[in-house]
């Protein structure tokens, strides 16, 4: 039996932040993972896809792209992986833990004490009960990264973030690809206009996009292809499928049921905002608990469990979880990125709330590089007692741009920082900056600007 201060069950981006904070902390500290640390982001999420796309966009052939996403995953694991680990003075333990008490854990036979533990185990691509689908065998996330060629065709069910990012990705290496999403719109959790403007950029690229389009049956033909068959709409026939559906939380299996944690019935552990589970001692971060799946999400939550389990002050008030002003991005070109609300949410939870949206035809550095597909669109609600006095507080933001991921950071820090909208509009922007159209865009909080001026806000 090896006693820790804090043991971290799976080693993600929650668990690696977790130990690490814990080890800042001067905490002894294990990571239990069955398999290499690094988790879904590094071998079959984030750095492939981002590898993969960044190769497609410069004209990779598909060898040559799966030699950049094999590269840039090697560098990125070398700085996760045991010996790595073992110099900031964080163990590691390969194997399956299953917790035996709420103190002690075995792993394969070996035991660990703890009075702290944090649960990142992560979470798993969905394969839906489509009739045909499981036993064809599709693609996921985890299996995408090793085809060993271009595939001739690529059906891709999903068209979230995944689907659309990968769809334009392997059209660009010339696959011929399509997208399958059962809803009206792909991104549905975007804005319409950001649905419509990526909508176009796939099929510029050559993806077929089929919305509205929810698949029924799957069936592989004699040669090898397979069909989908959709309620609307041809069949799809295609060599390969990608199942982009989702991913489902890996709670199960660790004996925690037993000792009194909650596990919902997709597989999520129960936590509150500060990440504690219901059995003292036992907290949980990132994809597992079902919330806000991002990678840097679960950094951030694995810092607060890792942080609330060692600080003595936050036994009285501990830090806790806000996705209010958490930012995200969909990397497909150009990119989505968003923070907060949509315009229909905030015109329900703050009636008065205004719109201010610019064209990236507006744009003079879009002009001048011909990437005029897009917009910026900033959403302020009316601060209390003083209403839209200084254009107001920010409560979301949606950028599509070349850069979208990286200029919705301004937005973000603006709502972290509770700044009036106004703040946006003063600070001198360099010109001709991507993010020059944020300054454009607020100054429409007060009065025209290129001939626009922010409206009300529209369900």
């Amino acid at each position: 039996m090896k006693d820790y201060d804090l043991i971290v069950v799976g080693g993600g981006a929650a668990g690696l932040v977790a130990a690490r904070e814990a080890r800042r902390r001067g905490a002894s500290t294990v990571i239990v993972q069955r398999g290499p640390v690094g988790g879904d982001c590094t071998f079959t999420g984030c750095i492939p896809s981002k590898a993969l796309l960044a190769a497609a966009a410069r004209g990779a052939s598909f060898a040559e792209a799966m030699r950049s996403v094999r590269t840039a995953v090697d560098r990125i694991a070398a700085t996760e992986d045991a010996r790595a680990l073992a110099a900031h003075g964080i163990d590691v333990i390969d194997g399956h833990a299953r917790f035996t008490g709420p103190r002690t854990i075995d792993v394969d036979g070996r035991s660990l004490r703890s009075r702290r533990f944090v649960v990142a185990t992560g979470a798993k691509a969905v394969v839906p009960p489509i009739p045909g689908l499981r036993e064809l065998g599709p693609l996921t996330n985890e299996t995408l990264f090793e085809l060993p060629d271009a595939p001739p065709s690529l059906a891709i069910l999903g068209g979230g973030p995944i689907g659309c990012e990968m769809a334009q990705a392997f059209a660009r290496l010339g696959v011929e690809v399509t997208l399958v999403e059962a809803v009206e719109r792909i991104l549905p959790r975007e804005e319409p206009e950001a649905s419509a403007v990526i909508t176009e950029a796939l099929a510029a690229d050559g993806v077929v996009v089929r919305t509205g389009a929810e698949v029924v049956k799957v069936e592989r033909l004699a040669d090898g292809r397979a069909v989908i068959h959709t309620e609307s709409g041809d069949p799809v026939t295609t060599t390969h499928v990608l199942a982009a559906i989702g991913r489902a939380p890996s709670g199960r299996g660790f004996g925690l049921e037993e000792l009194g944690v909650e596990v919902d019935q997709r597989g999520a552990i129960v936590v509150d905002d500060t990440m504690a589970t219901a059995v003292k001692g036992i907290w949980a971060a990132g994809d597992v608990i079902g919330r806000a799946q991002f990678t840097h999400a679960a950094g951030r939550m694995g810092w607060i469990a890792a942080t609330n389990a060692l600080w003595r002050p936050a036994r009285l008030r501990g830090f806790r979880f806000n996705d209010r002003v958490l930012p995200w991005a969909t990397f497909t070109s150009p990119e989505v990125g968003r923070v907060g609300l949509t315009e229909a949410e905030a015109a329900e939870r703050h009636p008065g709330s205004k719109v201010a949206h610019l064209p990236l035809s507006h744009v003079d550095r879009a002009i001048a590089v011909g990437a005029e597909r897009g917009f910026i669109r900033l959403i302020a609600a009316p601060r209390r007692g003083v209403g839209h006095l200084a254009g107001g507080r920010l409560v979301g933001a949606t950028i599509v741009a070349p850069t979208g991921g990286d200029l919705v950071h301004e937005a973000a820090l603006a709502m972290q920082a509770n700044l009036f909208v106004g703040r946006l509009a003063q600070t001198t922007h360099a010109y001709p900056t991507w993010a020059a159209a944020i300054q454009q865009t607020a100054l429409q909080f007060f009065g025209p600007a290129a001939g626009l001026v922010a409206r009300p806000a529209l369900p």
